[in-house]
């Protein structure tokens, strides 16, 4: 009996194809588009920093020479992509009794399995890359078991930006706090420009926001209040920030879950940037896939042994970069 797999409708192309099309259920960072996907086709990237030089330019009679442009110093750092893999399996049992000779639905059906598989298994891509990206944006990229990937601060041999908001005290100038929030970006951002700035808090840190006797004062009127009485975790704007409640965790393979934000943390980033973040995804570990642009994930099948089953494999191999760790803050509760 022939396998049903063995056919085009299964082969690497049309299942990495398929598992790029189904939609990515889990994601905050993924539906703000704060860190776009950038393939390249290698599994090391290359960052280059340049210190623009940036001065005014003099007035000058007509006819005189123009002032002549001087370089930043330039430096090159190499970062190793990670590579994630991910395996699964198509039993027998749960094809049983869909194959049957002439059909015209059987292989539709066993496209259903598969894309049932491949879904699942793309949500498990989804919330690492999550976790891999709120890593970016605090300036340590951890990995599933909690180990340093990259220590973004110590690459770029800066040191890390907290800002203490002092939230149990009524008497805190909250506003005071988040405008040393926007100015230490302001001045962090090195040529690069933004829209605004963004904050993903802990429960704790926005229960303790919302709660300051400061902030509650200075919504009281507007609106009638209705801000004070209403649901505002998707993002409420103060002192020129926006800050959200981020509920982001998984559990790792040995079933610990690990918050994506601490408890009593929050953390701030500029947004609408041109080159500031960036998720780099490289190609994978195939013969097929060499030297070729990187897709986001990857997926293919193999028969198993003596027919009993189908094994699925997938994989990412991504990134996510910050390039100005600068621009990070750390607010503390």
């Amino acid at each position: 009996m022939l396998n049903p797999f063995d056919t085009p409708a299964f082969s690497m192309a049309a299942l990495t194809a398929a598992i790029n099309i189904l939609p990515n259920r889990y994601g905050r960072l993924e539906s703000m588009k704060l860190m776009p996907m950038q393939p390249v086709r290698t599994r090391q990237i290359i960052v280059e920093e340049m210190n623009g030089v940036l001065n005014l330019l003099p007035t000058l009679p007509p006819g005189s020479p123009g002032t002549v442009g001087r370089r930043g110093k330039r430096s090159l750092r190499s970062f190793v992509i990670p590579h994630i893999p991910h395996d699964d399996v198509v039993l027998p049992d749960e094809v049983q009794g869909v194959r049957a000779f002439g059909s015209e639905t059987d292989m539709e059906t066993i496209a259903g399995i598969m894309a049932r598989n491949l879904q699942t298994m793309r949500n498990k891509h989804a919330i690492t890359l999550e976790h891999l990206r709120m890593g970016a944006l605090k300036g340590v990229i951890l990995d599933a078991d909690g180990s340093v990937l990259y220590d973004l601060y110590d690459e770029f041999d800066i040191a890390p930006t907290t800002i203490p908001f002092n939230l149990g005290n009524a008497a805190t100038a909250v506003k005071d706090r988040c405008i040393k929030v926007l100015a230490h970006i302001e001045d962090n951002l090195r040529g690069e420009f933004m829209t605004g700035v963004h904050c993903l808090c802990s429960p704790e840190f926005f229960a303790a926001l919302t709660g300051h006797a400061k902030v509650e004062k200075a919504y009281e009127r507007w609106q009638d209040g209705a801000i004070l009485i209403n649901d505002v975790r998707s993002g409420f704007t103060f002192g020129g920030i926006v800050f959200e409640e981020y509920r982001g965790q998984a559990n790792d393979i040995d079933g610990v879950a690990r918050r994506f934000i601490a408890p009593g943390e929050a953390h701030a980033f500029p947004v609408g940037t041109i080159d500031t973040f960036a998720t780099h995804c490289a190609p994978a570990d195939f013969n097929e896939t060499v030297n070729t642009i990187g897709k986001p994930l990857y997926a293919k099948q193999e028969p198993r042994k003596f027919g009993r089953g189908t094994d699925l494999h997938t994989q990412s191999n991504p990134l996510p970069m910050c390039r100005r760790p600068g621009v990070l803050v750390r607010l503390a509760a």
